[in-house]
């Protein structure tokens, strides 16, 4: 699994997840628990990974769909 997006944000977490559910890309999203530990405060990013296989097609998607994701092979993190 390749990570292609972090954030702080749910919605864009869901959108993102809504987008891979429909193009029919394997991704798991990771963290999404966390906010048990952290007390629910939202600090703690929550982050989508996409199977190596899927991860031009992924990137494309999110891409065209004005998500900001660093390009493939790179990583803002």
């Amino acid at each position: 699994m390749i990570e292609l997006l972090r954030t702080n944000d749910p919605v864009l977490v869901s959108f993102a997840e809504a987008l891979m559910r429909d193009a029919g890309l394997r991704f798991s999203v990771l963290d999404v628990h966390m906010s048990i530990i952290e007390g629910s405060l939202g600090i703690l990013p929550r982050r989508l990974a996409v199977h190596e296989d899927d991860v031009a097609a992924a990137r494309s998607l999110l891409v065209d769909a004005g998500i900001d994701v660093p390009p493939v092979g790179e990583s803002r993190w």
